[in-house]
C-alpha cells in the first residue's frame, strides 16, 4: 500500500497495542486542529487517525499486514473522517483529557454498601471481652430469583436497541468532519440486556431486605467508638453482587461507681475524719470481686490509693490498667455537746486550740494583674 501506517505513528511493525495507543495519543495532542490550525497539520492529523483506526483494530490490522486496504473495505477512504474513520474518537478525547469512555455493557452485579450498627455494652464486658448476639436489617440475595432479577422461568434478554453493546452511537458533523459519539443505551441503561418479566419478590433488583441474627465476639479492652469489622456481612449488592462489610461500633454504658479514663478506672471513697486519722479497711466491689482498700492512718483528703492490675485489659498487648481510689475526708458539720467537748480536749492535747493556719499565695485577679503591669511591677 502507498501509506505506511506504522511509519505514520512512528512505531515498529511488531509494536504492541499499548505502544500503538501511546504513540497515537502523543501525536494527537501535537497535531489536533484546535492546537495547530495549519492546513498541512490537519492533513497529518487525518493520517494518524486513519493509521490508528487500522492498527488498533486486530481485523483491519491483519488485512493491512497482508497487503489489503482495510479502510476501503470498511467503507471509508484512507485518512478520511467518516464514521469509520473516527471510530476511536474517545481515544482522541483521552489524549487531551486523560479519560476514556467505558466500552461495553455495564454489569448488573455490583458490590453492596457497608453497614454500621451501634452496640451498647457494660463496663465489665468491655474490660474482659464477651460474645453478643445482634440483629441486623440488611439486603440479602433474593431467594426467589437467586439474584438474577428475572421472574422464575424467565431470563434477561439481549437489548434490541443496542444489540447487547450497552451503548448507542450517533454521528454528528463538526469542523473536523463527521464525529461519532457514544452514550449509554436509553432502553437498557447501559446493561446490554433487559428483564421483560422482573422478579415479583425483589422487583428485578436481585435482593430483598431481611432481619438476621449474628454473633459478634467483643475483644477485651474495647472503648467507646471502637469499631469491629465483620467482612461480608453488610448489604448485598444489586444483581446479587458481593456483600459489603458490617461495622459494629461499641458504646460503653456509664457505670454506677467507676469512671474510665483510658484503661484505668477511678472511684471516690468518702471517710469520716476519725477513720482517715486512725486508719481503717474499706470493702470495695471491684470488677474482680470484693476487695479491702487499706486506708493508712493520717490519710489526707485528695490522696489516691492505686490498686494495680484492677483496671481494664489492654486492647493491644498484655496486662491491665489500674484502679485508682480517691479519698475524700468528711468533716462533721454538727456536733452534740459531748462530741464537741471531746474534740476540744483533743485539740488541747494537740496544741491546736488556737491554730494560726497555713496560708499559700493566691492567684491575682485580672484587674490586679493589669494594675501591676501598668505600675511596672
Amino acid at each position: 500500500m502507498a501509506t505506511d501506517y506504522y511509519a505514520v505513528l512512528g512505531v515498529r511493525r511488531d509494536a504492541s497495542q499499548d505502544e500503538i495507543k501511546k504513540a497515537f495519543r502523543r501525536l494527537a495532542r501535537e497535531l489536533h486542529p484546535d492546537v495547530n490550525p495549519d492546513p498541512k497539520t490537519q492533513e497529518r492529523f487525518k493520517e494518524i487517525n486513519a493509521a490508528y483506526e487500522v492498527l488498533s483494530d486486530p481485523q483491519k490490522k491483519q488485512v493491512y499486514d497482508l497487503g489489503g486496504d482495510p479502510l476501503s473495505q470498511a467503507g471509508g477512504g484512507a485518512g478520511g473522517f467518516g464514521a469509520g474513520g473516527f471510530g476511536n474518537f474517545s481515544d482522541i478525547m483521552d489524549a487531551f483529557f486523560g479519560t476514556a469512555s467505558q466500552r461495553g455493557p455495564r454489569s448488573r452485579t455490583r458490590r453492596g454498601q457497608d453497614a454500621m450498627i451501634r452496640l451498647d455494652i457494660e463496663l465489665d464486658e468491655a474490660a474482659f471481652g464477651t460474645t453478643k448476639d445482634i440483629q441486623v436489617d440488611t439486603a440479602i440475595v433474593c431467594t426467589t430469583c437467586n439474584g438474577e432479577g428475572a421472574a422464575p422461568g424467565t431470563s434477561a434478554q439481549t437489548c434490541d436497541m443496542c444489540r447487547g453493546r450497552g451503548e448507542v452511537s450517533q454521528v454528528t458533523r463538526s469542523f473536523l468532519g463527521q464525529v461519532m459519539t457514544s452514550r449509554p443505551c436509553p432502553q437498557c441503561q447501559g446493561f446490554g440486556t433487559v428483564v421483560p418479566t422482573p422478579c415479583p419478590e425483589c422487583a428485578g433488583d436481585g435482593r430483598i431486605r431481611s432481619r438476621r441474627t449474628l454473633t459478634v465476639k467483643i475483644p477485651a479492652g474495647v472503648d467507646n467508638g471502637t469499631r469491629i469489622q465483620l467482612a461480608g456481612e453488610g448489604e448485598v449488592g444489586p444483581g446479587g453482587g458481593p456483600a459489603g462489610d458490617l461495622y459494629v461500633e461499641i458504646h460503653e454504658l456509664p457505670h454506677a461507681m467507676f469512671q474510665r479514663r483510658g484503661d484505668d478506672l477511678h472511684c471516690t471513697v468518702t471517710l469520716p475524719m476519725t477513720a482517715a486519722s486512725l486508719g481503717t479497711k474499706v470493702p470495695l466491689e471491684t470488677l474482680d470481686g470484693l476487695e479491702e482498700v487499706d486506708i493508712r492512718p493520717g490519710t489526707q483528703s485528695g490522696q489516691s490509693i492505686p490498686l494495680h492490675g484492677r483496671g481494664v485489659t489492654h486492647l493491644r498487648g498484655g496486662g491491665r490498667g489500674d484502679l485508682i481510689v480517691h479519698v475524700e475526708v468528711m468533716t462533721p458539720s454538727k456536733l452534740d455537746p459531748e462530741q464537741e467537748r471531746l474534740l476540744r480536749e483533743l485539740a488541747l492535747l494537740r496544741g491546736e486550740e488556737r491554730p494560726t493556719g497555713q496560708f499559700q499565695p493566691g492567684q491575682q485577679g485580672l484587674f490586679s494583674r493589669l494594675k501591676d503591669a501598668f505600675n511596672g511591677r
